[in-house]
């Protein structure tokens, strides 16, 4: 039996009717929502991409400033990274939880998560905040210029995730594990190990390769 229904609408003087077609059902694909956050993904890859160029050519201009070498503080980044890694953990815990439709441990492991994120942030906003007293400002030099937008950005989207976090916790305890915030879960959760995966290059690329000589 066919799902869409044909209306005939008049046409001019002298033309035959002209049928009009009309789905009885979501035309939407079952899928689509996926599809289109793995292309905000890809976007969001072409952004870090080009954040990354930016620093792979002007990374050694230091225009008689601090490096990497004299700035960077291995101890406490290694610490930062610590914290966000974790946070992945802790958010495949989560969606362990929500596959086997429990939602109290679903919420407990969620909530840890944006804590992980909330400490990760706090630590970020500490080294700029160490980083300008000591006179290395966005503007010092082009590095700290690339730096600055490289790592503020990244800082940026786990901020937003954050807040995603928070929002999609106040869905679960209000409509429980309905399929639509699985999907949610589904899709935070691809976000947040992908920005999982940034920082894994900001770390190798920006502070390993940073304090060499």
């Amino acid at each position: 039996m066919s799902d869409s229904t044909a209306i005939r609408q008049p046409g001019a003087a002298g033309a035959p009717d002209q049928p009009q077609f009309y789905l009885r059902q979501d035309h939407h694909p079952q899928n689509g929502t996926s599809l289109g956050f793995w292309i905000y993904l890809m976007s969001d890859c072409l952004i870090f991409a080009c954040l990354f160029a930016v620093y792979a050519v002007v990374g050694r201009n230091y225009a008689a400033g601090p490096s990497g070498a004299d700035l960077f503080e291995l101890e406490l980044v290694a610490l930062n990274t610590s914290m966000l890694l974790l946070s992945s953990i802790t958010y495949g815990f989560c969606m362990l939880e929500a596959q086997r439709k429990r939602l109290r441990p679903a919420m407990a492991w969620l909530a840890v998560t944006g804590l992980f994120g909330a400490a990760f942030l706090g630590l970020e906003l500490y080294e700029f905040t160490h980083l300008i007293h000591l006179g290395a400002v966005p503007q010092r030099s082009a590095f700290l210029s690339a730096f600055f937008t490289l790592v503020g950005t990244h800082g940026l989207h786990v901020a937003f995730g954050i807040v995603w976090l928070v929002t999609l916790m106040f869905q679960l305890g209000r409509h429980g594990l309905i399929p639509e915030n699985q999907r949610r879960l589904t899709c935070l959760s691809m976000f947040w190990h992908f920005l999982d995966l940034i920082w894994i290059a900001v770390f190798t690329f920006v502070y390993l390769m940073g304090v060499l000589p």
